[in-house]
């Protein structure tokens, strides 16, 4: 005999529940709102943050993508997806213009995002103190005394060591001037993308039982000193070897047949996109 379960997995008490939550998060940009993280089929760390504030906010009319790293395929993506899709019915698409909700692990889409979408990013650590800080309850002081000294100091730190700041991801950000907070471990390539963004961001992390967020329009700037200026990455001269893109963030691989280093767009259904126009116009050529 088989089960019928709830549309979108959880009871719809939970979900009122992680919904209270979010909303309190966009009352207050960049500040970490605890919620009752539930148990799920999927283990703690692998998106389960994300994933419980896409079921929660997820409607029969939705339109879902599911990215990972970039890449609409990977393990993690498509089990999320599976989840999803069987537990709501919703439509799955990997062209991002096509969703209305866009989950994601360690990526923000190269395609600009809209008013009438929203990017829900996994989170694996939201306390962007915690490397100067272990104990939350003093987190928590330092937040409501807008005391990120320590924060500053690791930036510091980096600098005096390595003559830059050497945040390869999860750079910290200062949202609407208030709070600093863990963009996820996204590439400093994407920080800017945060700032006045005109699609709400919300941030979730399962086994740190945390929900942040950032509304559209809201002000996001990456924490760094006037005479050592925050940069992102850098591939200048280099392109992708399947479409060409020059100005998006790029893997950097090997070439199995030459040992060559190539370059390859990160986010897939771009590059797939960009291929697929770059076909249609040489076949109108061709006609033409």
């Amino acid at each position: 005999m088989k089960t019928k379960s709830h549309f979108a997995f959880f009871d719809e008490g939970s979900k009122k529940e992680i919904r209270r939550s979010i909303l309190k998060a966009i009352a207050i940009p960049g500040y970490q709102v605890p919620f009752a993280s539930r148990e799920m089929p999927i283990a703690r760390g692998w998106g389960t943050g994300g994933l419980q504030i896409t079921l929660s906010i997820i409607g029969k009319n939705d339109v879902l993508k599911v990215i990972d790293q970039g890449a609409d395929e990977s393990v993690n993506a498509v089990s999320i997806k599976k989840l999803v899709q069987s537990t709501t019915g919703v439509e799955l698409v990997e062209r991002t213009q096509e969703a209305s909700i866009i989950q994601s692990r360690h990526r923000i889409p190269e395609v600009p995002l809209t008013p009438e979408q929203i990017l829900v990013l996994q989170v694996p650590e939201p306390e962007p103190l915690r490397r100067v800080e272990k104990s939350a309850y003093k987190t928590k002081i330092l937040h409501s005394e807008n005391d990120y000294s320590g924060a500053w100091l690791m930036l510091f730190e980096q600098i005096m060591k390595y003559g830059r700041t050497a945040t390869g991801a999860d750079h910290p950000v200062y949202v609407n001037n208030r709070y600093v907070m863990a963009p996820s471990p996204i590439p400093r390539y994407d920080n800017p993308k945060m700032h006045q963004s005109e699609a709400l961001i919300l941030l979730g992390a399962g086994r740190e039982k945390k929900i942040y967020a950032i509304p559209p329009y809201t002000d996001v700037e990456s924490l760094a000193f006037d005479d050592y200026p925050f940069a992102v990455e850098t591939f200048t001269g280099k392109s992708c070897h399947l479409c060409g893109a020059e100005d998006v963030f790029l893997d950097e691989l090997v070439d199995p047949a030459t040992n060559e280093t190539i370059y390859q767009c990160n986010d897939t259904s771009y590059c797939i996109e960009r291929l697929n126009k770059k076909e249609e116009v040489e076949v109108e050529t061709s006609h033409a």
